[in-house]
């Protein structure tokens, strides 16, 4: 039955829908030169649908509604405002993008792949988190492939797609042998079967090893990271920024959910797992990302660290790790936005994305400039900015579940981080372009990306400066698991 508090829960998504379809409806009767301005259509949409949903959305005592399929609590509702934020600036970003912001269907996609994070943040059944995963997915392989002239481009969006529905295939066999062993798909149902003793420990982490095939690569954890730094280079920027962060939490969003509440009881085995993916995570990807070039690239590697760095959260299995986890999730969706949208702007006027070519931005564009030092300062955990607070949060996490080598060795990942991102603000502020006149050379910063990168890099501070109700939102999404 179809209540109101079925209607409350799922009103995101259903806002979602409703500008999908206003924007099927204009857009036919925009001549092509303004229809860059979908843009503005869907990021205020979705801001106003933020608004809405936090004053007449907000969760009350955890439900589940839609015949248990979603649950409504704190932690999908927190999720999916990071979500439709995401989109939001990454709508911005993308008008301004002269290969796609001009596309309709650029902004369906985005809406629609937006729809399925949402879902997978609040699913509460194997089969809702599945057809979520799949809802997300598909339009961003589309996405990722989307400037066909760009050879880069279709490689990036084979690529993706050719990993994912693989990934996705070994995830779905984990899915379905669960199911199998339990004869339910709801998730919070198989933790009681494990604790009367129905399925084997063998079999229990022979499954999750399968789901954490396709889980892992959504959130690119070494050894599943390998599509990211191709895909990343070939896609359009904005919707790199957008599968770096909006991607990304919705992952974690689903191995916090699915590992926290239906397998506690295996928490020794899987803990340690994930502590080791962990480790290698980090490594690895700060690691490949000293000898890069590319911008893009070296982000797509520093993603790849932070996933390890946020999996800490997640070992530590306890109230402060999973808030971690979502806190740390917002200062780093708020970041790497900003990151990529930098790389983006800084690309209309360079015309390249190697960080030597960015030898005196500083005095190209000192705010630019700025701004860049402020998303690159909090990527590597420097305060007072989003991420030192990100960073500390779960490496106490780590330090009060006794992981403490792995805290260690995230310390030392860090400091390898600080070098590299350093090391492009070295081009940025002390050299200069040669034989030329910086002030020849100026980099112009439209009004959408003006607008996007100030929103996005004061959060950056504020959510290193005022995190008290950062902390507090991420801890009451976080009691729901427990």
């Amino acid at each position: 039955m179809f209540s109101p508090q079925t209607f409350v829960a799922i009103l995101p998504e259903i806002l979602i829908l409703i500008l999908g379809i206003l924007i099927l409806i204009i857009e036919p009767f925009w001549k092509e030169e303004r229809r860059s301005n979908l843009g503005w259509l869907t990021a205020v949409g979705l801001t106003v649908s933020i608004i809405v949903c936090l004053f007449t959305a907000r969760p009350g005592e955890p439900a589940f509604v839609l015949g248990g399929m979603v649950r409504f609590d704190w932690l999908g509702f927190l999720f999916k405002m990071f979500f439709m934020f995401a989109a939001a600036a990454t709508a911005l970003l993308l008008m301004e993008n002269d290969k796609v912001g001009q596309r309709g269907e650029v902004y369906i996609l985005l809406l629609a792949s937006t729809l399925g994070m949402n879902l997978m943040a609040s699913a509460s059944n194997l089969v809702m988190l599945y057809l979520a995963i799949e809802t997300t997915s598909i339009p961003l392989y589309i996405l990722a492939g989307f400037m066909l002239g760009d050879d880069k481009s279709t490689e990036a969006g084979f690529k993706y797609m050719l990993y994912g529905a693989f990934t996705s295939t070994i995830m779905l066999y984990g899915l379905s042998l669960l199911f199998g062993f339990s004869g339910t798909t709801d998730i919070y149902k198989l933790v009681e079967l494990f604790r009367v003793g129905t399925i084997s420990p063998v079999l229990v982490f022979g499954v999750l090893s399968l789901i954490i095939v396709g889980l892992g690569f959504k959130v690119s954890v070494v050894p599943f990271h390998f599509w990211a730094p191709d895909v990343y280079e070939g896609s359009p920027t904005p919707v790199a920024g957008f599968l770096s962060t909006a991607s990304k939490a919705a992952g974690f969003a689903v191995i916090t959910r699915l590992f926290f509440v239906a397998f506690p009881d295996f928490s020794a085995g899987w803990t340690m797992g994930l502590a080791v993916l962990s480790a290698v995570t980090m490594t690895v990807g700060n690691l490949l990302a000293l000898p890069q070039k590319n911008l893009k690239r070296l982000l797509a590697y520093s993603s790849i660290a932070h996933a390890g760095y946020a999996l800490i959260g997640v070992v530590a299995f306890s109230e402060l790790g999973a808030t971690s986890v979502v806190f740390y999730l917002a200062a780093y969706i708020l970041t790497n936005l900003a990151a990529f949208g930098i790389v983006m702007a800084a690309w209309r006027s360079i015309g390249s994305d190697e960080y030597e070519d960015y030898r005196g931005l500083s005095r190209r564009s000192p705010w630019l400039a700025l701004m860049m030092l402020a998303a690159f300062l909090s990527l590597a955990g420097m305060p007072p900015f989003g991420g030192f607070i990100a960073k500390v949060l779960v490496f106490a996490a780590g330090v009060q579940a006794d992981y403490i080598w792995l805290v260690v060795l995230g310390i030392l990942n860090s400091i390898v981080g600080l070098y590299y991102y350093l090391n492009v603000l070295k081009y940025v502020y002390l050299y200069r372009m040669a034989d030329e006149d910086e002030s020849r050379h100026p980099v112009h910063l439209s009004g959408a990306y003006a607008l996007t990168l100030a929103i996005l890099v004061i959060g950056v501070i504020l959510i290193g400066t005022i995190f008290g109700p950062w902390f507090g939102w991420s801890s009451a999404a976080a009691m729901n698991l427990f």
